[in-house]
């Protein structure tokens, strides 16, 4: 039986186990897929365990898909463009990394009907999950992204990042401070899309679900689209200003789903039923 994994720090609210096996066992496939909690103190031990057990492949979430890079022999063009490695494939022992978080989004996005190719974006958050986001973004024809981040040390990183993309897309990509409240009010305004990519609102230890990433609810108009890339809570505080400013909006699911149907892909050279997984998983909750 080919055994794939979910590590990260909280993972036990992830639907990623359920998703995985759902496929796996309507396609006839002999696998199972499990969670482990570790994050990056711990993440070097859990892989080496991994690789050691001939383990077929896992993906990670947060905190560990940067520190995941660094384990890898080989990285997929967007993970090294990103740094940030959401899904490994293991090929007797040799471990080939691949972000597919930017796709998830930008195949959401179109499942939503609502473009990215020619609009401008603006982006909360700088961790693995915004750089997939803006590299998919980018790529995809976004005209302008404004990146809000929290700590300089963070922008520094995914400034790095921009530059990189600034060789194959033409997207602006501009930079502000989180704490910036007139930067996020004529960013917002000016932009079709709003996506948090940070951890801001997750129920997790130490957090009730109940916080916001924006300083302002009142900077949220009816013509933007708000994405928010948590889906535990399933509407999270950022989707409760927003549906009440009028906003049309959607939680991580989306993302989730597609994601996880790259990652199947990658490791089985098979197309996820996403419509079957929808239906008995998330309950067409998409």
């Amino acid at each position: 039986m080919e055994k794939y994994y979910l590590i990260g720090s909280p993972v036990a609210h992830s639907k990623s186990p359920a998703m995985h096996n759902c496929a796996f066992s309507k396609l006839g496939i002999n696998a199972v897929y499990g969670l482990i909690e570790a994050d990056e103190s711990e993440l070097p031990k859990v892989v080496d365990r991994l690789r050691t057990e001939n383990a077929s492949g896992w993906n990670l979430t947060m905190p560990d898909k940067t520190a995941m890079c660094d384990l890898c022999d080989e990285l997929s063009p967007a993970a090294r463009i990103g740094r940030s490695v959401n899904t490994v494939k293991n090929e007797n022992g040799r471990l080939t990394g691949h972000t597919t978080d930017g796709l998830g989004f930008i195949r959401a996005l179109q499942k939503s009907g609502h473009p990215i190719s020619g609009n401008k974006m603006t982006l909360l958050g700088t961790g693995g999950a915004a750089s997939s986001i803006l590299i998919g973004s980018a790529l995809e024809g976004a005209s302008e992204i404004s990146v809000f981040y929290h700590r300089p040390s963070s922008a520094e990183r995914i400034r790095e990042l921009a530059e990189r993309l600034s060789s194959c897309s033409r997207t602006v990509i501009t930079f502000h401070a989180l704490s910036d409240a007139d930067a996020q009010k004529r960013e917002i305004a000016e932009s079709n899309l709003l996506v948090n990519a940070t951890s801001v609102g997750m129920l997790k230890a130490g957090a009730s679900g109940s916080e916001c990433p924006l300083a302002d609810a009142s900077f949220l108009t009816k013509d933007i689209f708000v994405y928010d890339a948590i889906y535990n809570p399933p509407v999270t505080r950022l989707m409760q200003l927003a549906e009440n400013a009028g906003c049309r909006t959607e939680n991580g699911l989306s993302m989730l789903l597609y994601q996880g149907a790259e990652a199947f892909r990658i490791w089985t050279g098979q197309d996820m039923p996403v419509d079957y997984v929808a239906a008995r998983v998330f309950q067409n909750a998409l």
